[in-house]
Parts: structure tokens; C-alpha cells; sequence
């Protein structure tokens, strides 16, 4: 094999080389946080706010796996008061696994949330609640069989 079919083959193999990894590239799933992860960075300042206020209750936020699912216990100083919120099931490595669930807590603080929609997994679950004009922040770490 003369020196010309050599510097053919070395070429060929570079641009089969060069043309898998933009292929690679392009098609390679990456996951960012958040979809608004810059919006919601300019409103970190409430989240502090709402971790502070969270800690300084009585009592920590409970979630139970149970038989019939998953149950939230909110302190009991959300007895009895009209509460609105959002817990998020957040699954750092699957954005599809993510589960979002409102806050609906009967007059005791509790609430059970159907662990049959929520996939097995490692999640980080964010819990945000407005009870009383305040808003309330925690996170806990859970994994699902």
C-alpha cells in the first residue's frame, strides 16, 4: 500500500471519527434543573424566607410511606387554617419522573398523596405552603421502592 492510500484511509477515519462525536453530541439528552431556572433564581430570596419561617415552627413537615400511600403531616400549627401549596416530587436524573401534587390537607394538617402515580425512585420533594398570609419552604429526600 503506497503512502497516498494511507493518508486516504487516515482521513476517512478522522471524519468518521469527527462526525460521531457531533452526532453524539447532538443527541445526547441533557437536563438542566429547572425549565426557568434563571426566573426562579431571582426569587431564591423567597425560599430563604420560607425555610426560616418553616424552622421556626414547632414541629418538622412529615411525609410517611404508608399502605395507601404517601401521607403529609404538616406542624400543628396549620390546624385548622386554609392552606394552599404545592409538593413536588423532584427526580434529579429523570426530568419525566418529576410529579407535582396541590396541598390539600384536611382540618388535622394531613394529607395522603397517591404513591401510585409517583414511579420508584430517589426524589427530592419540595414542599411550598401558604397558610395565614405566610409563605412556608422545606425539602426532604425520599426513595420509593
Amino acid at each position: 500500500m503506497n503512502w497516498g492510500n494511507k493518508l486516504l484511509i487516515t482521513f476517512v477515519v478522522f471524519g468518521g471519527g469527527m462526525f460521531y462525536l457531533v452526532y453524539r453530541s447532538v443527541t445526547t439528552n441533557f437536563e438542566l434543573v429547572d425549565k426557568d431556572y434563571y426566573k426562579n433564581e431571582l426569587r431564591y430570596q423567597d425560599v430563604i424566607d420560607g425555610v426560616k419561617r418553616a424552622n421556626a415552627l414547632s414541629d418538622v413537615v412529615k411525609l410517611t410511606p404508608t399502605d395507601e400511600g404517601l401521607e403529609l403531616q404538616l406542624p400543628a400549627e396549620m390546624r385548622d387554617q386554609r392552606i394552599a401549596g404545592t409538593v413536588h416530587f423532584y427526580c434529579a436524573y429523570d426530568a419525566v419522573k418529576d410529579k407535582k401534587f396541590e396541598v390539600n390537607t384536611d382540618a388535622s394538617g394531613k394529607q395522603l398523596l397517591n404513591a401510585k402515580q409517583i414511579t420508584s425512585g430517589t426524589y427530592i420533594v419540595k414542599i411550598n405552603w401558604n397558610a395565614g398570609g405566610e409563605a412556608y419552604y422545606t425539602e426532604k429526600s425520599i426513595t420509593l421502592p
